[in-house]
């Protein structure tokens, strides 16, 4: 079952967002994204996303060093796609992509592609091929750092009242962190609350991450730098709540040495970060047999990207809320329909995960694209 595949279109995409969004390392207010679309023999085509965060403040990588990647790997995938092989053929592509240095947001954006085409070529939703059965997905609303706790109490109450999100989640970084906690539980009592550090802290904070077991905490997500898994081994051993590993889980390879040590009890798994879906199963797979539980985190991505992580959300082991949150919680727009919305704390989609693409849209906010034909 081998396709040909004739052009691949790429789209870099500006939307304003309806806030900022702001972590310990920077902040943006517009949503930069790169739409990957594939399109095969027979009239398949396949939309992927490749989304990092302008600025270089989560990663290394930006828009713009995505875009170049890109557009000089193409050549890599080749003229045709075995799809009956579909595995072991993004296998090979990951091993040439990994050869060439290429990124995991432009990894990526060119394996959803193939996942979303393979799905189509298949009749059946991407989850359903990652042996997932459907069932409801809670979204857990996400806050970044505000400049005042005034600011923060009323964007949860907000989003809370309009979404009914299943837990809430706060960034911090030294100087916004227990203030803020006090705070939320004082006026929401004993909602479901967890912080997201993004590596802002270090061994010198021990003591003081110490005081974050005060606020009975779902868990505190990558509280030291990528490559301090020590560092978070000696801390999760003081503190009984969990510690949720990010930034830091971004190979298998990493993980293991995560597990080995008992750095962390909790993981969040990133299509942008670890390179695609098949990448993202094998984690989720190496965590439930190792007793870890995991959920799906965002960049966040767009709806595309956002439709992506939902099918992984369906797996069995993801056991926690995910961070995609409806289409409008973070942008003015976006390019899918339907929408993606929230109710009642869950997300709503239907059971393929299907969406359609508003060219109209993509138009509107497209700043640069370039066709390629294969």
């Amino acid at each position: 079952m081998k396709f040909k595949i004739e052009e691949i279109f790429l789209r870099h995409l500006r939307i304003p967002m309806v806030e900022k969004f702001k972590i310990s390392s920077g902040e943006v207010s517009v949503k930069d994204s790169i739409i990957v679309e594939v399109k095969f023999s027979d009239g398949f085509t396949g939309y992927g996303e490749a989304s990092p965060m302008a600025g270089s403040f989560y990663s290394s990588e930006t828009p713009e060093s995505v875009w170049d990647e890109l557009i000089d790997c193409v050549n890599l995938i080749g003229n045709d796609f075995d799809f009956e092989n579909f595995e072991t053929e993004v296998d090979k592509l990951n091993s040439k992509f990994s050869s060439y240095g290429l990124s995991s947001f432009a990894r990526a954006g060119i394996e959803t592609a193939l996942w979303d085409a393979f799905s189509k070529i298949r009749g059946q939703p991407i989850y359903k091929l990652i042996s997932a059965e459907f069932k409801k997905i809670e979204s857990g609303l996400a806050v970044g750092i505000c400049d005042n706790v005034s600011e923060l109490l009323s964007k949860i109450e907000k989003y809370l009242s309009d979404g009914g999100y299943k837990r809430v989640k706060i960034k911090v970084q030294k100087g916004w962190d227990i203030e803020p906690l006090k705070e939320i539980r004082k006026n929401f009592g004993d909602i479901p609350l967890m912080v997201d550090a993004n590596c802002a802290y270090t061994s010198d904070d021990i003591e003081h991450l110490k005081k974050f077991d005060e606020f009975g905490l779902i868990m505190i997500e990558q509280p030291f730098g990528k490559s301090d898994i020590k560092v978070s081994a000696i801390l999760q051993r003081q503190i009984s709540t969990p510690i949720c590993f990010d930034e830091s889980a971004d190979t298998i390879e990493n993980l293991k040495i995560a597990f080995e040590l008992g750095a962390c009890k909790v993981v969040n798994i990133k299509i942008q970060r670890v390179g695609g879906i098949l990448n993202a199963k094998r984690m989720h797979d190496f965590c439930k047999i190792n007793g870890i539980p995991v959920w799906i985190g965002t960049m966040p991505e767009l709806g595309i990207g956002s439709l992506h992580s939902l099918n992984l959300c369906a797996l069995d082991n993801c056991k926690f809320p995910t961070d995609v949150e409806a289409s409008l919680r973070w942008y003015l727009d976006d390019v899918i329909e339907p929408l993606i919305m929230v109710k009642n704390g869950f997300v709503e989609v239907s059971e393929d995960f299907a969406f359609e693409i508003n060219q109209k849209k993509i138009d509107r906010y497209t700043v640069k694209k370039i066709k390629i034909h294969c």
